[in-house]
């Protein structure tokens, strides 16, 4: 049985956003979409209904309003795809919890740039950092303007992180360049030390060369790592190797892409598993959908 492709919802503008997204991706993909609001009304509230004498049955409830969040996404995603198979689930618990319950047998989790409320920006954000560190599949937060969700640009982005970017975020950019009939441009940045001048000996001529050589080497590693996606047609690929800021370059990039991949690099911190700089970076300022792709063992 095909995993679902994922999408967590929670009334707002971008999470409907993410819904339109995830069914286009679903139908590319051939798979079902399973629709997701996180909601503690049932901790909460349920019991203290059940208790109070007398209570109203026409009370609109926190239950009532995220069956409607529930509902409306359902709704849209069926104009948009009339032919989807698709399934909803209201789960007892916080987004992020429920999230990371749904990506255990998830192709892939969708979520919006940002969420509701006055302080929406840090909610949200928090969801997507914390599925995005911590998820076994793919994580894909849909941003940018509308050229850049759907398929407009034909281009898909990989960046290439060294060590950051295994063959899983390899394989991912490849299927989603060739589903999309469009170019998967494989990125690399080198830089030069910064604990030396620009004018050292050893940053001139064959040195700095050297470094680039290696850029072009990693870019052929990842191509070879991923092996031979099952696709039906293989994208064009274009390598590019550049001299520069990692973050700059590839929100740079971001601006003409309809998907930017990014390997996950992770680290454990003191509040638990943390993004890398680069993939922070994208998940908040790229101009297109990001999807942060975790190594498998």
């Amino acid at each position: 049985m095909e995993r679902p492709l994922v999408v967590g919802v929670d009334g707002s503008e971008p999470g409907l956003l993410a819904v339109d997204w995830a069914a286009d991706e679903a139908v590319r993909q051939g798979l079902p979409l399973r629709i997701v609001h996180a909601s503690l009304w049932e901790r909460y509230e349920a019991d203290a209904l059940e208790e109070t004498p007398g209570a109203d049955a026409d009370l609109v409830t926190e239950h009532d309003l995220a069956e409607g969040i529930l509902a409306q996404a359902s709704d849209r995603a069926r104009r948009r795809a009339s032919t989807l198979e698709i399934g909803t689930d209201l789960v007892p618990q916080d987004a992020v919890s429920a999230l990371l319950r749904e990506a255990a047998h998830a192709t892939a989790v969708v979520t919006g740039s940002r969420g509701r409320g006055p302080i929406r920006e840090l909610l949200l954000g928090s969801v997507s950092l914390s599925l995005s560190a911590r998820a076994p599949c793919p994580v894909v937060v849909v941003r940018g303007s509308l050229r850049n969700r759907d398929v407009a640009n034909g281009r898909v982005v990989l960046g290439v992180g060294g060590s950051a970017t295994g063959p899983a975020a390899a394989r991912f950019a490849f299927r989603e360049a060739a589903v999309r009939h469009s170019e998967l441009e494989v990125v690399r940045v080198w830089h030069r030390p910064a604990h030396r001048a620009a004018g050292h000996p050893l940053l001139r001529g064959e040195p700095a060369h050297h470094l680039e050589e290696e850029a072009w080497t990693l870019v052929d590693d990842a191509l070879r790592a991923m092996g031979e996606p099952d696709v039906s047609a293989r994208p064009d690929v274009r390598r590019v190797v550049t001299e520069g800021s990692v973050r700059q370059v590839l929100l740079a990039r971001s601006a003409a892409a309809d998907l930017l991949v990014v390997g996950a690099h992770r680290r454990h911190g003191r509040l638990g598993p943390q993004l890398g700089v680069v993939g922070h970076t994208m998940l908040h300022h790229a101009d297109c959908p990001v999807a942060v792709v975790p190594h498998q063992d």
